[in-house]
Protein backbone atom coordinates (compact mmCIF):
# COMPACT_ATOMS: atom_id res chain seq x y z
CA UNK A 1 0.00 0.00 0.00
CA UNK A 2 1.35 2.93 -1.23
CA UNK A 3 1.73 5.59 2.16
CA UNK A 4 -0.05 8.93 0.26
CA UNK A 5 -2.80 6.16 -0.87
CA UNK A 6 -6.44 7.63 0.29
CA UNK A 7 -7.91 5.47 3.09
CA UNK A 8 -11.15 4.10 1.80
CA UNK A 9 -12.59 1.06 3.21
CA UNK A 10 -16.41 0.66 2.76
CA UNK A 11 -17.52 -0.32 6.03
CA UNK A 12 -17.35 1.23 9.61
CA UNK A 13 -16.50 -2.52 10.97
CA UNK A 14 -14.07 -2.13 8.59
CA UNK A 15 -12.37 1.03 8.92
CA UNK A 16 -12.41 0.35 13.15
CA UNK A 17 -9.90 -3.27 12.60
CA UNK A 18 -7.85 -1.22 10.44
CA UNK A 19 -7.57 1.79 12.54
CA UNK A 20 -6.96 -0.49 16.00
CA UNK A 21 -3.95 -2.43 14.15
CA UNK A 22 -2.50 0.63 12.74
CA UNK A 23 -2.43 2.35 16.50
CA UNK A 24 -1.12 -0.68 18.04
CA UNK A 25 1.35 -1.71 15.38
CA UNK A 26 1.20 -5.68 15.99
CA UNK A 27 -1.78 -7.39 17.39
CA UNK A 28 -3.36 -11.07 17.89
CA UNK A 29 -6.14 -11.48 15.71
CA UNK A 30 -8.43 -12.92 18.47
CA UNK A 31 -7.53 -9.55 20.19
CA UNK A 32 -8.70 -7.00 18.32
CA UNK A 33 -12.05 -8.93 17.41
CA UNK A 34 -12.61 -9.83 21.18
CA UNK A 35 -11.65 -5.80 21.98
CA UNK A 36 -13.86 -4.61 19.09
CA UNK A 37 -16.87 -6.86 19.68
CA UNK A 38 -17.02 -7.39 15.98
CA UNK A 39 -18.79 -10.89 15.47
CA UNK A 40 -16.70 -13.47 14.63
CA UNK A 41 -17.54 -14.34 10.83
CA UNK A 42 -17.75 -10.84 9.93
CA UNK A 43 -14.46 -10.07 11.81
CA UNK A 44 -13.14 -12.32 9.21
CA UNK A 45 -14.69 -11.49 6.45
CA UNK A 46 -13.49 -7.91 6.52
CA UNK A 47 -9.72 -8.84 8.01
CA UNK A 48 -9.62 -10.66 4.21
CA UNK A 49 -11.11 -7.62 2.43
CA UNK A 50 -8.16 -6.01 3.91
CA UNK A 51 -5.60 -8.43 3.17
CA UNK A 52 -6.94 -8.72 0.00
CA UNK A 53 -6.86 -4.50 -0.79
CA UNK A 54 -3.41 -4.49 0.95
CA UNK A 55 -4.38 -3.10 4.05
CA UNK A 56 -3.59 -5.55 6.73
CA UNK A 57 -0.92 -8.64 6.44
CA UNK A 58 -0.46 -11.48 9.45
CA UNK A 59 2.65 -12.41 9.85
CA UNK A 60 3.82 -14.60 12.97
CA UNK A 61 0.15 -14.94 13.74
CA UNK A 62 0.00 -11.02 14.05
CA UNK A 63 -1.69 -8.33 12.19
CA UNK A 64 0.10 -5.33 10.60
CA UNK A 65 -0.53 -2.42 8.15
CA UNK A 66 0.58 -2.80 5.06
CA UNK A 67 3.26 -0.38 3.85
CA UNK A 68 5.38 -1.13 0.95
CA UNK A 69 8.60 -0.49 1.13
CA UNK A 70 10.91 -3.26 -0.59
CA UNK A 71 12.85 -6.02 0.56
CA UNK A 72 16.04 -6.68 2.76
CA UNK A 73 19.35 -5.46 1.28
CA UNK A 74 22.78 -6.57 2.36
CA UNK A 75 26.24 -5.37 1.96
CA UNK A 76 29.93 -5.90 3.03
CA UNK A 77 32.10 -3.19 3.88
CA UNK A 78 35.79 -4.10 4.63
CA UNK A 79 35.24 -6.67 8.08
CA UNK A 80 31.62 -5.29 8.12
CA UNK A 81 28.01 -6.78 7.08
CA UNK A 82 25.42 -4.95 7.33
CA UNK A 83 21.67 -5.45 6.51
CA UNK A 84 19.08 -2.59 5.61
CA UNK A 85 15.36 -3.15 5.52
CA UNK A 86 12.07 -2.02 6.31
CA UNK A 87 11.56 -2.17 9.78
CA UNK A 88 9.19 -3.87 11.99
CA UNK A 89 7.29 -3.26 15.15
CA UNK A 90 9.64 -5.59 16.87
CA UNK A 91 12.07 -3.61 16.28
CA UNK A 92 10.70 -0.22 17.68
CA UNK A 93 12.89 -1.00 21.39
CA UNK A 94 15.83 -1.11 18.85
CA UNK A 95 15.53 1.93 16.64
CA UNK A 96 14.31 4.07 20.38
CA UNK A 97 17.76 2.76 21.77
CA UNK A 98 19.97 3.63 18.87
CA UNK A 99 17.89 7.06 18.33
CA UNK A 100 18.42 8.14 22.00
CA UNK A 101 22.69 6.93 22.22
CA UNK A 102 23.08 9.28 19.47
CA UNK A 103 20.82 11.73 20.61
CA UNK A 104 23.04 11.44 24.11
CA UNK A 105 25.49 13.39 21.23
CA UNK A 106 23.53 17.01 22.11
CA UNK A 107 24.02 17.36 17.78
CA UNK A 108 20.28 15.42 16.71
CA UNK A 109 17.24 17.40 18.67
CA UNK A 110 14.54 16.34 16.25
CA UNK A 111 15.64 12.82 16.49
CA UNK A 112 14.87 13.21 19.93
CA UNK A 113 11.86 13.83 19.70
CA UNK A 114 11.11 11.16 17.50
CA UNK A 115 11.92 8.35 19.83
CA UNK A 116 9.70 9.86 22.42
CA UNK A 117 6.80 9.77 20.58
CA UNK A 118 7.33 6.04 19.04
CA UNK A 119 8.42 5.10 22.74
CA UNK A 120 5.34 6.93 23.86
CA UNK A 121 2.74 5.74 21.23
CA UNK A 122 4.46 2.43 21.64
CA UNK A 123 3.35 1.78 17.21
CA UNK A 124 6.25 2.41 15.25
CA UNK A 125 4.83 2.66 11.63
CA UNK A 126 1.66 4.75 10.89
CA UNK A 127 -0.71 5.07 8.27
CA UNK A 128 -4.01 7.02 8.78
CA UNK A 129 -5.74 10.36 8.08
CA UNK A 130 -3.71 12.52 10.04
CA UNK A 131 -0.09 11.09 9.06
CA UNK A 132 2.06 8.49 7.96
CA UNK A 133 5.58 7.44 9.65
CA UNK A 134 8.44 4.52 7.71
CA UNK A 135 11.42 3.56 9.22
CA UNK A 136 14.52 1.52 7.80
CA UNK A 137 17.09 0.15 9.88
CA UNK A 138 20.19 -1.37 9.28
CA UNK A 139 20.96 -4.40 11.77
CA UNK A 140 24.64 -6.00 12.23
CA UNK A 141 23.67 -9.38 13.73
CA UNK A 142 20.42 -8.72 13.43
CA UNK A 143 20.79 -5.64 16.27
CA UNK A 144 19.78 -2.39 14.79
CA UNK A 145 22.95 -0.05 14.38
CA UNK A 146 21.10 2.93 12.18
CA UNK A 147 17.68 3.84 10.87
CA UNK A 148 16.14 6.50 8.82
CA UNK A 149 12.47 8.35 9.58
CA UNK A 150 10.46 9.64 7.47
CA UNK A 151 7.35 11.84 8.69
CA UNK A 152 4.35 13.46 6.19
CA UNK A 153 1.45 14.72 7.42
CA UNK A 154 -1.20 13.86 5.78
CA UNK A 155 -2.20 17.53 4.89
CA UNK A 156 -3.07 18.58 1.00
CA UNK A 157 -1.03 21.76 0.72
CA UNK A 158 1.66 19.69 2.57
CA UNK A 159 1.69 16.41 0.88
CA UNK A 160 4.68 16.89 -1.16
CA UNK A 161 6.79 17.24 1.98
CA UNK A 162 8.09 14.72 4.30
CA UNK A 163 10.95 15.08 7.23
CA UNK A 164 13.51 12.80 7.18
CA UNK A 165 16.05 12.33 10.30
CA UNK A 166 18.87 9.20 9.74
CA UNK A 167 21.46 8.21 12.31
CA UNK A 168 24.02 5.44 12.81
CA UNK A 169 25.67 4.46 16.28
CA UNK A 170 28.95 6.01 16.66
CA UNK A 171 31.10 2.65 16.35
CA UNK A 172 29.55 1.75 13.29
CA UNK A 173 29.96 5.09 11.30
CA UNK A 174 32.48 5.63 8.37
CA UNK A 175 31.48 2.06 6.84
CA UNK A 176 28.84 3.42 4.38
CA UNK A 177 25.79 2.94 6.33
CA UNK A 178 24.28 6.51 6.45
CA UNK A 179 24.69 6.32 3.24
CA UNK A 180 22.64 3.52 2.27
CA UNK A 181 19.99 4.27 4.51
CA UNK A 182 19.63 7.88 3.44
CA UNK A 183 19.52 6.23 -0.45
CA UNK A 184 16.82 4.17 1.05
CA UNK A 185 14.85 6.61 2.59
CA UNK A 186 14.63 8.53 -0.19
CA UNK A 187 14.09 5.98 -3.03
CA UNK A 188 10.86 5.58 -0.46
CA UNK A 189 9.98 9.05 -0.28
CA UNK A 190 10.09 9.43 -4.39
CA UNK A 191 8.42 6.32 -5.20
CA UNK A 192 5.65 7.41 -3.00
CA UNK A 193 4.94 10.49 -4.36
CA UNK A 194 7.10 12.83 -2.26
CA UNK A 195 8.51 15.62 -4.01
CA UNK A 196 10.74 17.03 -1.18
CA UNK A 197 12.43 15.99 2.22
CA UNK A 198 13.45 18.54 4.79
CA UNK A 199 15.31 18.63 8.38
CA UNK A 200 16.93 21.27 10.74
CA UNK A 201 20.60 20.18 12.43
CA UNK A 202 22.08 21.82 15.27
CA UNK A 203 24.74 24.58 13.80
CA UNK A 204 27.19 22.35 16.24
CA UNK A 205 26.73 18.97 14.26
CA UNK A 206 29.13 19.92 11.75
CA UNK A 207 29.57 16.34 10.93
CA UNK A 208 25.72 15.60 9.85
CA UNK A 209 26.13 19.23 8.14
CA UNK A 210 28.48 18.01 5.76
CA UNK A 211 27.24 14.52 5.38
CA UNK A 212 23.90 16.20 4.19
CA UNK A 213 25.53 18.64 1.93
CA UNK A 214 27.66 15.74 0.32
CA UNK A 215 24.34 13.91 -0.90
CA UNK A 216 23.18 17.71 -2.56
CA UNK A 217 21.16 18.97 0.56
CA UNK A 218 20.69 22.54 0.68
CA UNK A 219 20.91 24.87 3.25
CA UNK A 220 17.37 27.07 3.38
CA UNK A 221 17.26 28.99 6.12
CA UNK A 222 19.02 29.42 9.80
CA UNK A 223 17.32 30.63 12.65
CA UNK A 224 19.84 32.19 14.88
CA UNK A 225 20.15 31.12 18.39
CA UNK A 226 17.32 28.58 18.38
CA UNK A 227 18.72 25.66 20.41
CA UNK A 228 20.68 25.76 23.82
CA UNK A 229 22.73 22.48 24.39
CA UNK A 230 25.10 22.00 27.24
CA UNK A 231 24.93 25.49 27.97
CA UNK A 232 26.05 27.34 24.93
CA UNK A 233 23.89 28.09 22.20
CA UNK A 234 23.53 26.90 18.42
CA UNK A 235 21.40 28.15 15.25
CA UNK A 236 19.09 25.84 14.13
CA UNK A 237 20.31 24.98 10.16
CA UNK A 238 17.16 24.13 8.28
CA UNK A 239 18.24 21.92 5.16
CA UNK A 240 16.26 19.99 2.04
CA UNK A 241 16.43 18.02 -0.69
CA UNK A 242 14.08 17.83 -4.00
CA UNK A 243 13.73 14.72 -5.37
Amino acid sequence: MSSNEPLEFGHTDRKAIYEYVERHGAVDPDDVQETLGTDPSGFRHHVAILKRDGRLEEEDGKLRVTIAAGAEEEYVSEDLEFHIRPARQEDLSGIVGAIRQVAEEKTYIEAESVADEIDHEEALLRHNEIESRMFFVATVDDEVVGWVHLHAPELEKLSHTAELTVGVLEDYRSHGIGSHLLSRGLEWAGSNGYERVYQSVPSSNEEAIAFLEGHDWETEAIREDHYKLNGHYADEVMMALEL
